[in-house]
């Protein structure tokens, strides 16, 4: 498909967040006023992020934003799952920019044409983006701590083996050299009793905690534990390898039972941040 100059509208604000802007605003500082924590040593690479409603997993994915604090990038790579529409491989946004209730986020075009450059795998394309939260979600927050910043959004459509190593290592390629940050944007299992998915959720968490892309994409593989956006996650711990990062720090996590009392069927939610030692 050709590039396009179209902007994505916001689809689910007045749903998973306010749509109303002042509602907004004021949500998102409320959300992270409760997140107050030394700052970690080391140069922040990337962001594990979770794309509940904001009622359920905002205040986890918070925890990841506030890192964001006195730092400044060009541009945010966001890696997210479809969870509407199945295609075959991976889509970069085709078109101009993303909206939400807090203004345009403009896509970096130039970053774009050089993850697309000798693709067979990676399409220019609005497959995966129409209807797909796992994105959207996340913008806020960006808007809200970065100032100016571009974006790549990201979408996998097919989270096999194949896929998420390719994407981990053409990222990990092209962003040298570049102030970029990386997101993956995931919830955890899904539907399970509460007890259930803490065990479920320890695995992935343990994964991601170790730093380890091959065991993580292996129990996925295995359905030795769940996440949506399973797929984007291992891609952005491997480009995050490659770019210089060696630990990861766990910053939150629960599941929607924390918050609503029902135990009966969770969904759960992480937030994690990479870091490359100065």
């Amino acid at each position: 498909m050709t590039l396009s100059t179209e902007i994505r509208q916001p689809k689910v604000a007045g749903m998973f967040y306010p749509v109303r802007r002042d509602e907004l605003e004021k949500n998102i500082q409320q959300l992270l006023a409760q997140t107050r924590m030394k700052t970690p040593e080391g140069t922040l690479v990337a962001l594990v992020s979770p794309h509940a409603g904001y009622q359920y997993s905002g205040l986890t994915a918070a925890h990841g934003f506030h890192l964001l604090t006195h730092r400044t990038f060009d541009t945010v790579v966001i890696v997210s799952p479809s969870h509407r529409e199945y295609f075959d491989g991976i889509s970069v946004y085709y078109g101009q920019a993303y909206r939400t209730p807090l203004g345009e986020m403009r896509v970096a075009e130039e970053l774009r044409n050089e993850l697309l450059t000798n693709e067979t795998i990676i399409e220019a394309s609005d497959r995966g983006h129409g209807d797909e939260h796992a994105i959207e979600v996340q913008l806020p927050f960006l808007q809200t701590m970065l100032d100016n910043v571009n974006i790549l959004p990201i979408v996998i459509g097919d989270q096999r083996r194949k896929y998420c190593f390719h994407l981990g290592e053409k990222l990990g390629s092209v962003l040298k050299g570049k102030n970029v940050l990386l997101l993956a944007s995931t919830d955890l299992s899904h539907y399970h009793s509460y007890e259930a998915a803490q065990v479920l959720d320890k695995i992935i968490i343990d994964d991601v905690s170790a730093f380890d892309y091959e065991r993580l994409m292996h129990d996925l593989e295995t359905e030795k534990a769940e996440a949506c956006g399973g797929g984007p996650t291992v891609a952005v711990l491997l480009a995050a390898k490659m770019l210089g990062a060696d630990h990861v720090q766990i910053l939150s996590h629960c599941n929607s039972g924390d918050v609503s009392g029902d135990h009966q069927r969770v969904v759960g939610y992480l937030s994690a941040a990479i870091f490359r030692t100065n």
